[in-house]
Parts: structure tokens; C-alpha cells; sequence
């Protein structure tokens, strides 16, 4: 845990949406893999959401057994604003803690992959009562094709 990991969060989420933007590549999934791209979902929902790039885009989130005790920046909120972005949005992020983080990430996400069956209680437990898409992680010889599966229904259901 570095004490800069609210700022590095920041400018990892940030730096790959300005570099879609720059390339001109509308995604139509945009796959976020742990906490450190947590920030992802809310910036691409509320941030970002006039911007016809990034209209039709569905946010998958992977949960994983990557949490940390520490909190980040009591600024943190300060960093993350966007214009878009609501105090009601930042709900959770008043005590950036990992769960928090997450729980967020999960509201602003359209579906959910568990990636390891070993996450937190509490996030699990989230992650449980969630009514979105959900997808287990599978046996490693057949998990492309269940990935692949998952993906082209969330692109069909647009």
C-alpha cells in the first residue's frame, strides 16, 4: 500500500478513458479487473456520459481477492469529481476503503464477473444482492468461451 494510491487510481482510470478518447475507439465492453480501476464506472456513467464514445459502452467489473486495510486520502473525493459527478454518486467514496470502493464500482457497473471465490464477506455479500449480470469464474479450460458467452449478451442486450 502506497500512501499516493488514491492519485495513482485516479490517474490509471483516468489516463485509459483519455486514450479511448484520443484513438477515437467506441468500446463496446470496457472490462475492469480490481480495485485499481475501480473509478472506471462512475468516470464513464456520470463523468463521461454525454460522450457518444462511450454511449453504448457496458461496464463489466471482475472482483477479486485484492483488498487492502488502509484508507486512502481523506482528499480522495476532492481527486475523483468530474463534472457530472454528484455528491449523491459520491456516497461511498466519503470513506475510501477498499469495500467502499467496490461497493461503488458495482453500482456503477453493468455486469459483474466473481473472479475468485475468496473475496471479502462483505463485498461478496454485495456483489450477491446485486440484480445485474452475473458471471462465476469457471474451470480454466473453458473460461474463454464462458467469457466470450457473457460478453455477447451483454452487447446483444443493448
Amino acid at each position: 500500500f502506497f500512501a499516493d494510491n488514491d492519485e495513482r487510481a485516479v490517474f490509471f482510470s483516468r489516463g485509459v478513458i483519455e486514450t479511448v478518447k484520443k484513438l477515437g475507439w467506441p468500446p463496446d465492453l470496457v472490462h475492469c479487473h480490481g480495485w485499481l480501476s475501480s473509478l472506471v464506472p462512475i468516470y464513464l456513467k456520470k463523468g463521461f456520459k454525454d460522450n457518444p464514445l462511450f454511449t453504448d459502452a457496458k461496464i463489466i467489473l471482475s472482483l477479486y481477492n485484492d483488498g487492502f486495510d488502509e484508507k486512502l486520502s481523506d482528499t480522495f473525493i476532492k481527486k475523483i469529481k468530474l463534472e457530472g459527478i454528484t455528491n449523491k454518486d459520491l456516497a461511498l467514496y466519503q470513506n475510501p476503503t477498499y469495500i467502499n470502493l467496490m461497493k461503488a464500482a458495482i453500482d456503477f457497473s453493468d455486469a459483474l464477473i466473481l473472479a475468485e471465490d475468496t473475496i471479502d464477506g462483505e463485498l461478496r455479500e454485495y456483489y450477491e444482492k446485486s440484480s445485474k449480470p452475473k458471471l462465476k469464474h469457471g474451470s480454466a479450460e473453458n473460461y474463454i468461451e464462458e467469457y466470450n458467452q457473457f460478453y455477447d449478451q451483454l452487447i446483444a442486450a443493448k
